[in-house]
């Protein structure tokens, strides 16, 4: 049985390779069948919760869009952040279950504020084995229909590894994406792909600047510079930008004065109930000075 598990750990490294059974080996196999039992049961008891970002106009200072994003609250009220189950999930096949779920809450959810005269878009991540599914539009359109919610109020965001197959398939995806209305956001832009040519050929609408490249600013040149090229990047072609991660008064100054259209991260708000979402709304920020108003 050890050996056995240290095979299967030789070949998660790579295959052609060597392992020493060590106990970790089997506590890590454990942990791996309980946390695939624990989502399995989570699917089953509803136990996923959206909760939203706002994304703050850079010019205006007010709140245009959130990002949802998924958390688990398990049966002891404890919340588990996405980065402990979201790969796991990717790697066992339940993302599909998930992310379907959360799409169509945030549909809901964006749909109760426009019907109380707040018209929020809402930003939903798309995992590679979602854009991939082949019922990914029939999924889209059902939520969609099932919560009222106009389709240019949804935008979409799908990652750099997601484009990787840049093929017919994809394109004709993003196209009938577009063509309901809906719009495209490309995540974490600059951090996984080496080629830039997929953008001039894709549908897209939206480019977000990875959190990694706002940390640091506005001293750190390099993530300067980069920051820099992005946004130029993006006027040229067209694409309105978001940056991530805007953590001081300072980095949302210089971010707004580069002509960032849409601003995230902490400085605002951390992500809340979708409850909250419209107390939030009636508040408004100076960028430049970050001055609180209204």
């Amino acid at each position: 049985k050890h050996a056995d598990t240290a095979m299967y750990d030789a070949k998660a490294h790579g295959r052609n390779g060597c392992r020493y059974y060590n106990p970790e080996l089997t506590a890590e196999a454990v942990h791996r069948v309980e946390l695939e039992a624990g989502l399995r049961r989570a699917l089953e008891l509803d136990e996923f919760i959206v909760m939203y970002q706002p994304q703050v106009d850079a010019r205006g200072g007010r709140i245009d869009a959130v990002e949802a994003l998924v958390r688990w609250r398990r049966a002891d009220g404890s919340l588990v952040p996405p980065l402990d189950f979201i790969p796991f999930a990717e790697e066992c096949g339940l993302i599909a279950g998930i992310g379907a779920r959360v799409l169509l809450r945030a549909c809901h959810d964006a749909a109760a504020w426009m019907r109380r005269g707040l018209r929020l878009r809402v930003a939903v991540n798309l995992s590679p084995m979602q854009f991939r599914a082949p019922d990914l539009l029939e999924r889209v359109c059902e939520a969609l229909d099932r919560s009222g919610l106009p389709p240019g109020l949804l935008e979409l965001e799908i990652t750099e590894g997601a484009l990787m197959e840049d093929d017919a398939r994809t394109r004709a995806t993003l196209a009938a994406l577009r063509g309901l209305g809906i719009g495209i956001a490309l995540d974490d832009f600059g951090t996984g792909y080496s080629s830039l040519s997929y953008l001039k050929r894709l549908p897209l609408g939206r480019l977000k600047i990875d959190r990694s490249f706002v940390a640091g600013l506005p001293d750190d040149a390099d993530n300067l510079a980069i920051v820099r090229a992005i946004l130029a990047l993006a006027r040229h072609l067209g694409f309105r930008i978001t940056a991530e991660g805007v953590e001081t008064a300072a980095q949302a100054a210089l971010l707004a004065g580069l002509e960032a259209d849409s601003l995230q991260g902490y400085l605002f708000s951390r992500p809340v109930v979708a409850t909250e979402i419209e107390s939030i709304a009636a508040r408004g920020w100076t960028i430049g000075a970050l001055d609180r108003v209204g």
